[in-house]
């Protein structure tokens, strides 16, 4: 018993996927590909631009026979899932052609429904008839536990991946506003030399001015 379930604790924490990161450059567009095994299969697919320019990125998401599912431009993040309208090779793409000089870095994580499926299956020899109803009915309890505990740790994903993105948007905001005011502040200090100069000029041209009238 013990052993069966640290065998599907240790499934259930392989369930979902893991969540990627790729860094966009400028102009540059980028496509990632998930399978669909049956119409109708469901798909997950989630997004956040971690940094660079203005947090955004247009993405487009297209079935096996180039039919359009999703799509958005200068998006900072999105979590969706939909049905596979077909069996077959679906297309996660995002795009930066919009920016000119600025890279993004995306997470992105694509999950296909088989795939989680996949992952539950108990690599274990299926019991004998004989004692099939009893462990079934002995490992039903641990089942649900191991159910709410995935569930669990999805949402703590969630809510992880929401403050990295927050945390990492509030940073540069942070490093914007500094680099901002030290400019700033440099501006101001070069007015200050410019008009220091300027008046001593002035006085400067202001007594010549006078002595050469006297004369």
């Amino acid at each position: 018993m013990l052993r069966s379930a640290a065998l599907l604790l240790a499934i259930a924490s392989l369930a979902s996927a893991t969540t990627l990161t790729y860094r966009m450059q400028p102009h540059e567009k980028a496509c990632f590909y998930t399978t669909a095994n049956s119409q109708g299969e469901k798909m997950a697919f989630y997004f956040a631009v971690q940094s660079g320019g203005s947090f955004d990125i247009d993405y487009d998401i297209t079935g096996p026979k180039s039919e359009p599912i999703l799509s958005g431009t200068k998006e900072r993040q999105g979590d969706f899932v939909f049905s596979a309208p077909s069996p077959g090779e679906h297309t996660f793409c995002f795009s930066n052609v919009m920016s000119t000089f600025a890279e993004k870095l995306v997470d992105f994580d694509i999950t296909a429904e088989h795939e989680t499926n996949a992952a539950n299956e108990s690599p274990l020899p299926p019991p004998s008839t004989d004692t099939k109803q009893a462990a079934k009915k002995q490992i039903a309890p641990i089942e649900e536990k191991l159910s709410k505990l995935t569930a669990s740790l999805g949402n703590m994903q969630r809510q992880q991946r929401y403050f990295r993105t927050r945390e990492n948007r509030n940073f540069a905001t942070v490093v914007s506003t500094e680099g901002r005011i030290f400019w700033f502040a440099v501006a101001q200090s070069g007015v200050i030399v410019f008009m220091a100069l300027l008046q001593v000029f002035m006085i400067q041209a202001f007594f010549n001015k006078s002595v050469k009238t006297r004369v």
